[in-house]
């Protein structure tokens, strides 16, 4: 158009790109250069492009990385009001099982069912580059949001930093990331860890061996450990390491083989047999709770000692194998879906939700 100034013309052709698909949802723009390059125009005209493109949530700026597709112009809503007929949630799961997990995708399509929301589910099976994958997919099909448990690692994917840093509608479930303020359903499991070691020493079990998975540098697990060590504390007891177990690996969807469970079977009866001196276990999962039980009934001495753990079955006859952590997963599940529909109707705030659980004892 005859006088439109020339960062206006970039700016629309961009967005005509963007709505046309030649530029996907995630994908980098042309650097400042390379349009200044294209549209023989000056540095300060390619960035106003860029900067009016940003400022309407179209696209992200990442200082040293480029410009990235948040939307396209037709849907230039910075993500709010959603028609509620065509809202699709993903749904990115480590894994999940009887014992743990399942309930959480109950409660999240529960919830997406009551608002008319359609919901995709992947999961990653603990590993990170299927996690990438997963994210890269449900952006490429246009969901509106996401709901992550992140895998189990001492280091945080870049893929989820990114949809934070993007200000892209994420909520995480179980698994938070320490630092990132980024929106979080899950439970107090600092205080749920040392409720449970509470019970085991009002019980009179002064060794008490914590056994956990080889992600124990986790934020989960870590907040578990501390909450152990915790009610050691308060009564004035020192925990000793050499009693902890913390290298499993047959409950982690990566590790989960035969050949891994056979070596945790192996180690954990090495264990006893090395530890006259425990009496119970702390295990930060069922699973984990579970091989310990069998190692010991191989060992003919399962009576000889007590197992604790976070989750469990609830048997249809009420009977209850380990006390344990009973999380309420329906309403996680549910409230993960509230947050993400409040961040599509625009909100912004990250929102933090520990959800009550309940100590429930073995009959």
């Amino acid at each position: 158009m005859k006088g439109q100034p020339l960062y206006e013309m970039i700016y629309n052709e961009i967005l005509n790109d963007i709505d046309t698909k030649k530029y996907h949802i995630g994908e980098k723009l042309p650097s400042e250069k390379e349009l200044c390059q294209k549209y023989n125009v000056s540095r300060i005209t390619g960035k106003k492009a860029m900067d009016m493109l940003a400022e309407e949530n179209i696209i992200t700026r990442i200082p040293g990385k480029g410009s990235f597709v948040n939307k396209g112009s037709c849907e230039k809503m910075s993500f709010g009001k959603p028609n509620e007929s065509k809202v699709i949630i993903g749904v990115i799961m480590d894994g999940f099982g009887d014992s743990y997990g399942y309930k959480l995708i109950l409660g999240m399509e529960k919830r997406c069912r009551s608002y008319g929301y359609h919901m995709i589910l992947r999961c990653t099976n603990g590993k990170k580059d299927e996690e990438t994958k997963a994210i890269e997919e449900m952006r490429m099909l246009g969901v509106s949001g996401i709901i992550i448990m992140c895998v189990h690692g001492e280091n945080y994917n870049e893929s989820v930093l990114k949809l934070v840093i993007d200000n892209y509608p994420v909520v995480l479930i179980d698994r938070n990331l320490k630092g990132i303020p980024v929106s979080f359903v899950g439970t107090n499991n600092e205080s749920a860890a040392k409720e449970l070691t509470d019970w085991l020493l009002d019980n009179n079990h002064q060794n008490i061996c914590f056994a956990s998975h080889c992600g124990i540098e986790t934020p989960t697990i870590t907040e578990r450990q501390a909450g152990f060590v915790d009610s050691h504390l308060d009564r004035g007891l020192s925990t000793n390491e050499k009693l902890w177990i913390t290298d499993l690996k047959a409950t982690l969807p990566y590790y989960r083989n035969d050949e891994t469970l056979k070596e945790d079977f192996e180690k954990i009866k090495c264990f006893i047999k090395n530890h006259s001196e425990v009496t119970a276990f702390f295990a930060v999962e069922y699973d984990i709770a579970k091989i310990i039980k069998s190692a010991l009934k191989q060992l003919e001495i399962e009576k000889d000692y007590t197992i604790v753990c976070f989750d469990g079955y609830d048997t249809i006859t009420g009977e209850v194998e380990f006390t344990h952590v009973r999380q309420d997963e329906i309403k996680m599940g549910e409230k993960s879906v509230d947050i993400l529909k409040e961040k599509l109707l625009g909100d912004i705030s990250v929102k933090q939700y520990l959800i009550p659980y309940d100590i429930v004892k073995s009959t």
